[in-house]
């Protein structure tokens, strides 16, 4: 799929056009790395809910170029995941991939060093069914390359599968298990990515 769109670059002082190419295979949900619009994004974001109840996390990580050594500037990445009850919690008036995703959604742009940070509330299983708590990521890449990567799972979750512990060539390099460590009111999880990396069609 071919999208035209215009990314804002506050660091540049200028929004940069590109146009954009789903790589990787299909992608329900994807297009919504694109529903940012004209907000500026940071390298750390605080997801909707974050100060209600539920257990507080840190995720973190450094986003790299293809050869895993050089850090990636202005990668987005749009993560979205449940509430505590396993649901896509809605607030009412959502549009575009909101009725799908949820308000529990936002897009984080990394700086220079390649590294990103946000903050939500750990979110519950899918009710009545086996699947393992997740977040749901997609990469857009300054070129316009965007597509999905394995999701953020969590380590002693018991509906994890031995495919999702430790999956054969994951997508983005990593299989997305975090092994969170408290400190103090906060569960710290990290999590790096390889651009392309095990992306079919990746150029």
């Amino acid at each position: 799929m071919i999208l035209a769109f215009a990314i804002p670059m506050a660091s540049y002082g200028q929004s940069v056009k590109y146009e954009s190419r789903l790589v990787g295979g299909r992608c329900e949900g994807c297009e919504a790395v694109f529903e940012y619009g004209t907000q500026v994004l940071s390298p750390t974001d605080t997801l909707p809910g974050y100060h209600g109840e539920g257990i507080k996390i840190k995720v973190t990580g450094t986003i790299y170029l293809p050869d895993g050594v050089t850090p990636a500037e202005g990668v987005i990445l749009y993560i979205y995941h449940t509430n505590q009850k396993g649901e896509y919690a809605k607030r009412g008036g959502e549009t575009g991939w909101a009725t799908r995703h949820g308000y529990i959604r936002g897009c984080i742009k990394t700086k220079k060093d390649g590294t990103y940070t946000f903050y939500t509330i750990k979110p519950g299983r899918y009710p009545g069914r086996s699947s393992a708590a997740h977040i749901h990521p997609t990469i857009l890449e300054r070129n316009g390359n965007y597509y999905w990567v394995e999701e953020f799972l969590f380590k002693g979750d018991s509906f994890l599968t031995k495919k999702e512990i430790s999956k054969d060539a994951p997508r983005g390099g990593s299989t997305g298990l975090l092994d969170l460590a408290k400190e103090g009111d906060l569960w710290i999880g990290k999590r790096d990515f390889i651009l392309g990396k095990n992306i079919p069609g990746y150029e």
